[in-house]
């Protein structure tokens, strides 16, 4: 008998009938069906990936790195993994707490599914990338959202007595976005230090994102969790080559957790896919240990980027916007647009523009759009005439 959809969703125990839609993957999809058009929706940034990363892969394919690789990756890249942290932060990460995985989203996935139980609740700081609460739900756990507040004059902002006020004697854990996708609010390094003492107190684990930790735009780095942490606290802490080595396409990413994790993560990738490709990893090592020029060069495009996008908006008084600190996204609000999905729609059909709605990063966000900026000046320029027949 041919096997239906119904028999999958059966085999899931009934996941997908709770898994909540991805509104701005539609909405891509949607796009990407139509001829002409320019798409400033999706989150990764135009570089092609440096030759000098490319190369040390192909070194390593060339040299044999082509067999089953260890589980938890290859030695030599946790311990750049490890100098790198040594480099940019002045913490001594030990190999053991650190886990190569086969990019940011797996890292996340395995950190979830290590601490959560049917039913857990799981308390956000939105808005933050759809993937990462559709993660939750695959866990089997639930989402519980915690907004930022914006203001007009000041940007972004977290208010800690809301976040701790909102734990229930559910709540498991806390998730965190740092540098924030989409708003590039960047998490002071006080507000850290204030949540994981009162995680510690709570006995939450907190599960940290800080994808984005290299693309600060007026510093090396964002401020850490592991800064803050103790090496028992109940912290994961989810990283990617993708964003700041422009790796999108190579899934490779690691995680950072408690030494007492390291059995249980194993034994999820050793079930999953038994590690990440051999000889890629060996990209990652060229890329952490010479890639900082890289980043440096990157980061110039996307700040002048983003003072032509924000020279832009100021011609528009019915547009709301903060600039981010950090990342290559610019988050809008257009007023008497409340409805991001159908504006999505529109500017695709009107403009040929495509960029993602709100509502994909959280209920609080639903009249507001992203557009990514990590774009060739050239197109910018093109996208931002596209946006301006709508507006």
């Amino acid at each position: 008998m041919i096997p239906k959809e119904e028999d999958c969703r059966r085999r899931y125990r009934g996941v997908f009938d709770t898994l909540s839609p991805n509104l701005g993957a539609e909405i891509l999809r949607y796009g990407w069906s139509k001829p002409g058009i320019l798409n400033l929706g999706q989150g990764e940034g135009c570089r092609v990936t440096p030759d000098f990363i490319i190369d040390a892969a192909m070194e390593a394919a060339k040299d044999g790195k082509t067999f089953y690789g260890p589980v938890l990756g290859v030695q030599a890249l946790r311990e750049e993994i490890s100098a790198y942290y040594k480099r940019i932060y002045d913490i001594d990460m030990p190999v053991n707490r650190i886990y190569v995985t086969s990019s940011g989203t797996t890292a996340m996935h395995l950190a979830l599914t290590s601490v959560l139980d049917e039913g857990d609740e799981v308390l956000a700081v939105t808005p933050i990338w759809k993937n990462l609460m559709g993660a939750v739900e695959l866990a089997e756990a639930r989402i519980k959202e915690m907004p930022l507040d914006f203001d007009d004059e000041t940007g972004w902002s977290l208010d800690l007595n809301k976040l701790f006020d909102s734990v229930s004697e559910k709540t498991k854990a806390l998730l965190l976005v740092t540098p924030s996708n989409p708003t590039g609010w960047v998490m002071p390094y006080n507000i850290i230090t204030e949540i994981v003492k009162f995680a510690r107190e709570k006995d939450l684990w907190i599960i940290a994102d800080e994808v984005y930790a290299r693309l600060v735009h007026d510093a090396k780095a964002a401020p850490s969790f592991l800064e803050a942490a103790d090496p028992l606290d109940k912290l994961f802490v989810v990283n990617s080559f993708s964003k700041a080595w422009a790796m999108t396409g190579w899934r490779l990413g690691w995680l950072i957790g408690p030494s007492c994790a390291e059995n249980k993560i194993r034994d999820l990738i050793l079930y999953d896919n038994l590690g990440v490709s051999n000889f890629i990893q060996y990209g990652g090592i060229a890329a952490l240990k010479n890639g900082e020029p890289f980043i440096e060069d990157q980061l110039k495009l996307w700040k002048s980027n983003q003072a032509k996008l924000n020279d832009f908006f100021c011609n528009y008084p019915s547009v709301l916007a903060a600039p981010s600190d950090a990342g290559f996204y610019s988050f809008f609000k257009v007023e008497g647009e409340e409805n991001c999905v159908d504006f999505a729609r529109r500017l695709i059909d009107e403009a040929k523009l495509s960029i993602a709605p709100g509502i994909s990063f959280g209920k609080s966000t639903k009249g507001w759009m992203r557009l990514c900026y990590a774009v060739s000046e050239q197109k910018l320029e093109d996208g931002l005439k596209r946006l301006s027949r709508v507006l």
